[in-house]
């Protein structure tokens, strides 16, 4: 945080263009749903993503994040937005957000590796309860035979943890986990249903959908 980064793009349609700024915040919880404007994103995104100050704008998004030395840490994806332009557009408000190039690196290199020419992602093997709103992601269902049902967390438990990073919500617990590649296995804090902390420690399962 506070490191200068320079986003590459074109912003607009303007070809070949560089803004900087500094790295805002690491492992944002950043969701993204279905395009306004042209409805043709049908899922939402979720990123654990670098924040900076730097200048994004449509038209950047798939460009390099990069520190000084032109090193690159992230891809550009998305900004925040507090309207739109004249143009349809909503512009640069100093929020954006870029994924990280670890996680980006192991998406393409799965994209160009495998035979099906398709990436994975991580499963906890949990559905989250939409109506929780109190701290944490409480466990509404467990998906048989994943990790988390193998591990042994019982259905309402509420993860308060992951590795030691807090969760605050159930965005920020289905971020954290999509940080990860299949196959890791993690620490998972939780409050059991009837009271009381509990450490489980669950292997990531694996899905392409």
């Amino acid at each position: 945080i506070g490191d200068s980064v320079i986003a590459f793009g074109s912003p607009l349609g303007l070809a070949g263009t560089v803004t900087s700024g500094i790295v805002s915040s690491l492992n944002r919880p950043v969701t993204t749903g279905p395009s306004s404007s042209t409805g043709t994103t049908s899922v939402n995104s979720y990123v654990d993503a670098i924040q900076t100050d730097a200048a994004i704008n449509p038209g950047n998004s798939g460009g390099p994040l990069t520190d000084s030395l032109g090193r690159q840490v992230g891809v550009n994806s998305a900004i925040a937005s507090t309207g739109s332009s004249l143009s349809g557009q909503s512009g640069n408000i100093g929020l954006g957000f870029a994924i990280p190039i670890n996680e980006a690196k192991r998406v393409y290199t799965e994209i160009i590796t495998s035979p099906t020419h398709t990436s994975t992602r991580p499963l906890l093997g949990v559905y989250f309860d939409n109506t929780y709103t109190g701290t944490g992601a409480k466990v509404a269902q467990l998906v048989a035979g994943e990790g988390a049902e193998k591990a042994g967390i019982p259905v309402g438990a509420i993860v308060t943890a992951i590795d030691g990073s807090r969760i605050a919500d159930q965005l920020s617990a289905i971020v954290k986990i999509r940080s990860y590649a299949p196959g890791t296995t993690i620490s998972v804090t939780v409050t059991m249903p009837g009271g009381g902390s509990k450490v489980f420690s669950v292997k990531l399962g694996s899905s392409t959908n």
